[in-house]
């Protein structure tokens, strides 16, 4: 199977849990997964099998909820393509390059 991204942003409510504690725990569920990921400001970048890395989406929205969510929204983008694809052909490029804004 190609490989394939899928970008997962994990929304919890909680009227009595703090949300970043609760996004720690979706996070810690991918993380547990084994698969290739990388964590930005707004999402999880996730590299693998089409169908392991969606069992890993339903994993953080079950993570999400046993740590006290009282809900979960979820946006998920996936690039699937047949001969692969990576993250690393997207974005490597741009960490070659010092970002200095003070140049």
């Amino acid at each position: 199977m190609p490989q394939t991204n899928v970008g997962l942003q994990i929304l919890p409510f909680s009227k009595e849990k703090d949300t970043y504690a609760l996004v720690d725990k979706a996070i810690e569920a991918i993380q547990q997964s084994g698969v290739r990921y990388e964590v930005d400001a707004l999402e999880t970048v996730m590299e693998g099998e089409l169908d392991d890395l969606l069992e890993v989406v339903k994993k953080t929205i079950y993570a999400t909820v046993a740590a006290g969510a009282d809900e979960v929204a979820a946006e998920v983008k996936i690039h699937f393509r047949p001969q692969g694809t990576s993250i690393e052909e997207k974005v490597g490029k741009y960490r070659k390059i010092e970002n200095d804004q003070t140049k």
